[in-house]
């Protein structure tokens, strides 16, 4: 337990410095006292000690941006690691069973006729749905097993995937090919309060809930029947924490597009360090999801000036080696 405090206490310190310092990288030559001295200005509802336009890149711009990323992230993390505990299948992630897909075409389609507004319902609607059809296509001949479920969730996110094209094929037109295609790829370079707001929220109302059901996940461990042995509603439980699943992905996916590997790969990498256990793992895998995403998203806006890279871009970039170094960890530790 004291290794996991620690754990605890250097990702979160971490988090914190990584979110001050990313602040100070860009065009603008800003320090972090600058930030932390507009930061402590607007809470305080004080005068700026900038001047208004390099406080605007600080406060308007920057910050929530980079605060957007580091709750897309935690989310993201955190729900892969409910997913890999709930279906019993480490492969599995919001990517993998369609609900990123399926918040992607409900998002796109709202896009498409002009009422954004109603993007984070339409992209929570469209997760619940693409949840909904990968587990019913997987109990739909047999019981729900984990590869059933992963391969299910395969064949829906295509399935999503492939209307998502055709929908922007039949009616995008001019200049909105770029803007979706940017937001299918994943980006928070329109990230501002609102959308900060929106995923703070989430990860309050829903995240922090998720985030303590480490020891009902671990009964799920051993299989439907040990858990049922110990006390737990197993059909009600995985139900519950797959729809706060897709509440949380709809509402991330609505900010930030669709990020992949995410959710995927950090569980597996923190699970390497602390092992299993599903209390210490989904904590410290949210913390180190956001972490992971301030620095990718700082590497999609700045090593590449005066052009920016789509952020999911540079998780693939990557999440895929890294994925890759870590399987065959795993197997030379088996």
């Amino acid at each position: 337990m004291t290794r996991v405090v620690v754990a605890a206490i250097a990702l979160g310190a971490a988090l914190v410095a990584s979110v001050t310092v990313a602040v100070t990288i860009g065009s603008a030559d800003i320090s972090v006292a600058d930030v932390w001295g507009s930061v402590i200005s607007h809470v305080l509802g004080q005068s700026s000690p900038l001047d208004p336009l390099h406080d605007g890149i600080v406060w308007q711009l920057r910050l929530p941006r980079i605060l957007t990323a580091a709750a897309v992230g935690a989310g993201l993390a955190l729900v892969g690691c409910v997913m890999q505990a709930v279906t019993r299948n480490q492969l599995a992630d919001p990517y993998l069973l369609g609900l990123s897909s399926g918040a992607s075409l409900g998002a796109v389609a709202v896009l498409l006729l002009g009422i954004g507004v109603l993007l984070p319902v339409a992209a929570f609607g469209g997760a619940m749905l693409a949840l909904v059809a990968t587990l019913g296509l997987a109990s739909a001949f047999g019981p729900l097993t984990p590869t059933r479920t992963v391969l299910a969730g395969v064949a829906v996110s295509s399935f999503a995937a492939a209307l998502t094209s055709f929908v922007i094929f039949w009616t995008a037109t001019g200049d909105s090919y770029r803007e979706i295609l940017g937001w299918l790829l994943g980006s928070l370079a329109g990230a501002r309060w609102p959308e900060a707001t929106i995923a703070g929220v989430a990860i309050l109302v829903v995240g922090v809930p998720l985030a303590l059901t480490g020891r009902v996940l671990d009964a799920f461990a051993f299989g439907d029947r040990s858990a049922a042995s110990l006390g737990v509603p197993v059909t009600g439980v995985r139900w519950t924490l797959l729809g706060a699943g897709a509440l949380l992905t709809g509402a991330l996916v609505a900010v930030s597009g669709a990020i992949g590997f995410v959710g995927l790969v950090l569980p597996h990498a923190v699970r390497l360090v602390i092992g299993p256990g599903n209390r210490a793992l989904l904590p410290l895998s949210a913390l180190a999801g956001g972490l992971f995403l301030v620095w990718a998203d700082t590497l999609a806006r700045a090593a590449f000036d005066p052009r920016e890279l789509p952020v999911g871009i540079v998780t693939a970039l990557v999440g895929a080696p890294v994925f890759a170094l870590l399987l065959m960890r795993r197997r030379s530790l088996a």
